[in-house]
């Protein structure tokens, strides 16, 4: 009972495990998701900002030369793309390191739940041997107790016939008193 409820709880791990990789690859999938609606309105904010930019206005200032906006967008979407590849690449070691962990503790469990199976056929192989010990001593005393029986009867008889030897040489015995008065 106790190795079935290890059984059991093992199983009950295993689906836990399974549950906590499902929720992971679910977030990893979120994560993605999340990436490419960021990127896509990265896209449009700055298509929307090349629109505002790229008008027909022109007009001519006389000042110094202003930030070139194009190259700040431009790296701003590069300062982006590496910190969505980073976070790429760490939800993905994470959940690798993760995935090998959990494999780890499925492999440790599996061996602890081999040795519990092979621990309970030891166990019912000696069950068997001690039933077939119980067995055969249960013979041995129903043996020795017919024998008894037998002894017991055989020596009743006996001492029933020696009784009534005892009883005849009283009887004899009291006879010859009487005639020896």
């Amino acid at each position: 009972m106790s190795v079935e409820a290890d059984i059991n709880g093992l199983r009950r791990v295993l689906d836990e495990l399974t549950l906590a990789r499902t929720d992971l690859e679910m977030q990893i999938e979120g994560l993605k998701e999340e990436l490419a609606y960021l990127k896509k309105n990265h896209e449009e904010e700055i298509s929307t900002l090349r629109g505002q930019v790229g008008g027909q206005v022109s007009v001519e200032v006389d000042s110094a030369p202003g930030t070139d906006l194009a190259k700040i967008l431009s790296d701003m979407r590069s300062q982006y793309e590496v910190m969505a590849e980073q976070n790429r690449k760490d939800a993905e070691a994470w959940f690798t390191s993760r995935t090998e962990e959990l494999n780890r503790e499925v492999a440790g469990h599996t061996e602890q739940l081999q040795m519990s199976r092979s621990e309970v056929t030891d166990l019912r192989r000696t069950l068997q041997g001690l039933e077939i010990e119980l067995q055969s001593q249960l013979s041995m005393k129903a043996a020795l107790e017919d024998t008894l029986a037998e002894t017991e009867a055989r020596f009743g008889a006996q001492l029933a016939h020696i009784q009534a030897l005892i009883s005849g040489i009283e009887a004899q015995l009291g006879d010859v008193r009487a005639d020896s008065e």
